[in-house]
């Protein structure tokens, strides 16, 4: 028998999970690496009332041309920012996260300056703030299974950045290459080797010259930006901790 015209678009008859994305947004503030976090609404009738959670939310079939495209659209709805950093983490799912229903979450993780962003904690948000990241991986109480995310993107963060250039998604542009090696040294939680870090930056070529800025010691010296803000580089070899640490 000929398939009908429309049933490509037919209900399928069988259950479909909750489809989410989650986002993991990262900056540096106050010389630590901070997490967004909204927290859910006090209603008794919602999941998890009043606790933490990361950013998210439903796909929109309507909106959403793919994952990506929810994971921007949530950033934007956050943040105000267009195009950060983004990466892909990875997917959790099953029948007891939520107590909906069975669901699924396709999660992202984004790198984004600190200064000038407008936070919004959305409809269905009771607030919204950054938080230490040391301190909620000592003390996790997060909603759903973003404990077990939020660890799961830290590690990635922080192993990515032994050999790659993300800590410069975090700055504003210009940034000088002392403050660079600031922002690894936060990032990483310890000091790196100064020697040769100048060397290994400039070697790796996906900064660009933008002219003299105010260095740390009210001199001038010379600013840099991001050849590519969509791609981190990769480096041949990690980076040793400074002599002494």
């Amino acid at each position: 028998m000929a398939a009908t015209k429309n049933s490509s678009q037919q209900v399928p008859d069988f259950p479909r999970p909750y489809t989410t994305v989650d986002v993991v947004i990262f900056t540096v503030v106050d010389a630590a690496l901070q997490v967004l976090l909204v927290q859910r609404p006090k209603k008794a009738t919602e999941p998890f009332p009043a606790l933490w959670a990361l950013p998210g939310g439903f796909v929109n079939i309507e909106k959403d041309d793919d994952l990506q495209a929810c994971a921007e659209r949530k950033l934007k709805e956050k943040t105000g920012v267009d195009s950060p950093y983004l990466e892909q983490l990875g997917s959790w799912g099953g029948a007891t996260r939520d107590p909906r229903g069975w669901s699924a979450t396709h999660v992202y993780f984004a790198l984004i300056p600190a200064q000038n962003l407008t936070l919004t904690k959305g409809a269905n948000a009771a607030d919204v703030a950054w938080f230490k990241v040391d301190e909620l991986l000592t003390e996790p109480n997060l909603a759903f299974d973003h404990n077990e995310i939020l660890r799961t993107a830290v590690e990635r963060l922080r192993g990515k950045v032994e050999y790659t250039s993300l800590p410069a998604f975090l700055l504003n542009e210009p940034f000088t290459l002392p403050q660079l090696q600031q922002m690894y040294e936060i990032v990483l939680g310890r000091p790196v080797d100064k020697s040769g870090f100048r060397t290994r930056m400039l070697a790796a070529k996906f900064l660009v010259e933008a002219g003299h800025v105010e260095g740390t010691s009210n001199r001038p010296a010379m600013g840099y930006r991001l050849a590519d803000r969509h791609e981190a580089v990769v480096f041949p070899r990690t980076f040793s901790p400074r002599a002494g640490n």
